[in-house]
């Protein structure tokens, strides 16, 4: 199973961020890090969880994590994206040292994480 990588260019030289919807895909995510395997949950409560780590070459890495959507609205698949998003942009803000960026700054970073990981999440269920 390959990786899909999803583009950077709002966090730019931020995260390198997938969106992983099994165990399978977080397990194949983690061997392309060359890191081992973690549960792809952080709990069996959790219905998202998003994994930082680095990679062999020593680059931030975001695995975003989305547990079983079925049943689940629209919306609420967003909301859970959009709070990933966040921890994405805060892993992205701590790697280049910034602790107050700016709250326009901030809003466009998430917002373009978060498009980013809907439209990948949308590709995905087509």
């Amino acid at each position: 199973m390959k990786t899909k990588w999803l583009d950077r260019r709002v966090a730019a030289p931020g995260p390198f961020l997938c969106l992983v919807l099994s165990q399978a895909e977080c397990d194949a995510a983690m061997k392309a890090c060359r890191q081992p395997s973690t549960p792809y949950l952080s709990t069996p409560r959790a219905d998202a969880t998003t994994h930082l780590l680095c990679n062999d070459k020593g680059e931030s890495v975001a695995i975003v994590a989305l547990g079983n959507t079925s049943g689940r609205s629209s919306i609420e698949i967003a909301g859970l994206l959009v709070h990933e998003a966040v921890h994405v942009w805060q892993e992205h803000c701590a790697n280049i040292g910034e602790r107050r960026c700016g709250s326009e700054q901030e809003a466009y970073g998430i917002q373009g994480i978060a498009q980013t990981l809907l439209e990948e999440y949308a590709r995905r269920i087509a």
